[in-house]
């Protein structure tokens, strides 16, 4: 029997796809900008499965680029039997029917950037969808990771989220950047990973239409809200200082990224490929 969704997962792992694609396009197209004479950086890429079968990915990760220190955008459809403590989980999400059939699918893009020089801001977005039996949503968002702050990267950064959410609903920014404020917050440090952006999660409106373009739209925004400040501060000259400053706020990052982040725990849960899943990590941070 045809499940009535198959076509809307195809459709969205397909823009999933695409939009993975763009990107690591329009990365390598800014590492060429910003070499001059040298060596531009380019990704590698592996593909990538689930422990227990059932779908992979694409992992593509650029390390020692002229702009990207390590840059890693990922995309993956899996599917399969959520194990009981991801079940759990669900549930306690509110999820229906977890406890009769715990079978899912689940596409998306992850990205994670961490920069060469100190004042061009770290970045992540994602955007996914998320099936049982019992319900389908949507998720995602995107933040900035500044270690070194400007107030105009900030405003233009939340000015294009802004605009993606405005375009879908009158409320949809003053939520979701409230829910990336929260959800972004490192509580044993006291304080955000960094300036914000949005977040959303378990998204469905009732109109699988509306909540799909959304999230395209949510895609669609990273690019003109993270590129030009990348581009812009790729040249800013810095200090060992400054260096120093960007080591420490990567460290603060890896500990968001391995004690709370609900992607890392879902998928190391899951069984997908570990490397993928720890993509996030920066290649080198410091602690004190």
């Amino acid at each position: 029997m045809t499940d009535p969704f198959d076509s809307r997962k195809a459709r969205a792992a397909e823009w999933f796809h695409t939009l993975r694609d763009r990107i690591v396009a329009a990365f390598e197209a800014l590492e060429d900008r910003v070499a001059g004479d040298a060596a531009p950086g380019r990704f590698e890429v592996t593909p990538t499965t689930r422990a227990e079968g059932g779908g992979g990915g694409i992992m593509s990760v650029m390390r020692g680029g002229r702009a990207f220190e390590k840059v890693g955008v990922n995309w993956s459809e899996v599917h399969g039997v959520l194990g009981e403590r991801a079940q759990k989980a669900m549930a306690a999400r509110g999820v229906p029917g977890m406890e009769k059939d715990p079978r899912f699918w689940a596409s998306g893009i992850s990205l994670v950037a961490h920069m060469q020089n100190p004042h061009a801001p770290a970045v992540h977005m994602n955007t996914r969808m998320f099936w049982t039996p019992g319900a389908a949503w949507f998720g995602g968002g995107s933040d900035l990771n500044p270690a070194i702050e400007y107030a105009d990267d900030t405003a233009h950064f939340h000015g294009e989220m802004q605009r993606a959410c405005d375009a879908h609903s009158p409320d949809y920014y003053t939520r979701f950047k409230a829910w990336a404020d929260e959800y972004f917050f490192v509580p044993h440090r006291g304080r955000a990973r960094g300036v914000g952006g949005i977040f959303y999660d378990d998204l469905s409106t009732g109109d699988w239409e509306a909540d799909f373009a959304f999230t395209q739209a949510v895609g669609e925004a990273f690019l003109p809200a993270f590129l030009p400040l990348a581009e812009k501060r790729a040249g800013t000259p810095f200090s060992e200082d400054d260096r120093e400053t960007q080591l420490r706020h990567r460290g603060l990052y890896a500990e968001y990224n391995l004690v709370y982040d609900r992607g890392t725990k879902f998928g190391l849960e899951t069984g997908h490929d570990a490397n993928a899943v720890l993509m996030s990590l920066p290649p080198v941070a410091k602690w004190y």
